[in-house]
């Protein structure tokens, strides 16, 4: 394993030098001291040159449902612009776009439980009908590799078979490992104020307001056919056990030591 050294592209280059595909899962989910999304812009499209110039002969990238540079999200704007870079890149290439992800060490269904076995109570804000399109990192992982295996410029929505609503999927994950926490209704305007509280106590940002307006837009869900096949439910119920025993802190993985920021 190598670092992403974007300060040094002629590192990058050879660190890829006598491969054939990058599978590029690089990005930030929000901003924190010095990076932000246009900082993870520019590293993209310096990978994407170094890869060019090292002979890579296909990029699969991991994007996001809904990427649109007129988005009034920062993070969609960038996942968008990203997108516009690889396809002016030169390198054939495809583009997967998750909603979100559960299994392995994801963050968001572990940490919902985690809150669930711990709080007597779980606000959900607004109605909580807004949709999620989870996908298992599996299928997320399969589609990947069949992806880099073709030599067409291809976009595939990287979705699941189910689309719960957010209080669906709070409900399922909260019967999963046996809480007695009473659900609430959370005014919208709630939630981020709720969510920064929650943070500061872990240190950790659990849910920004971009985040969740996001969601409620329903930018976390499709229509088109699944490419996955686990099934978020059945999961649930057989990892029960180890679901949110320990909690997944973001900044603890991602950002610890960048910057003296953390």
């Amino acid at each position: 394993m190598r670092p992403l050294r974007f300060d040094d592209p002629s590192e990058l280059v050879e660190s890829m030098r006598g491969a054939e595909t990058l599978y590029n899962t690089y990005w930030v989910r929000f901003p924190h001291g010095r990076i932000d999304f246009q900082t993870a812009v520019a590293n993209t499209r310096t990978l994407f040159q170094a890869a060019r110039q090292s002979g890579i002969e296909r990029i699969v990238h991991v994007s996001i449902t809904h990427p649109d540079i007129a988005s009034p999200y920062p993070y969609f704007r960038g996942k968008a612009q990203v997108e516009q870079i690889l396809a002016q890149s030169d390198v054939p290439y495809a583009i997967l776009r998750p909603a979100t992800l559960f299994g392995g060490d994801g963050v968001l269904l572990n940490n919902i439980a985690w809150l669930l076995r711990r709080l007597p109570i779980f606000g959900i804000g607004g109605s909580g009908d807004y949709r999620i399109r989870p996908i298992h990192v599996d299928d997320l992982a399969r589609l990947a590799v069949k992806a880099g295996t073709k030599r067409v410029n291809e976009v595939i929505d990287a979705v699941g078979p189910e689309r719960p609503t957010f209080e669906e999927l709070v409900r399922l994950i909260r019967d999963a490992v046996d809480s007695r926490a009473r659900l609430v209704r959370i005014p919208s305007a709630g939630i981020p104020l709720l969510a920064s509280l929650l943070g500061l106590a872990l240190r950790d940002r659990l849910l920004t307001t971009d985040e969740y307006r996001a969601f409620k837009d329903g930018l976390a869900d499709t229509d088109g056919p699944p490419t996955g096949n686990v099934r978020l439910s059945v999961w649930t119920t057989e990892n029960a056990g180890s679901l949110g025993v320990r909690y997944a802190n973001e900044l603890g993985r991602h950002f610890k030591g960048v910057d003296g920021n953390y």
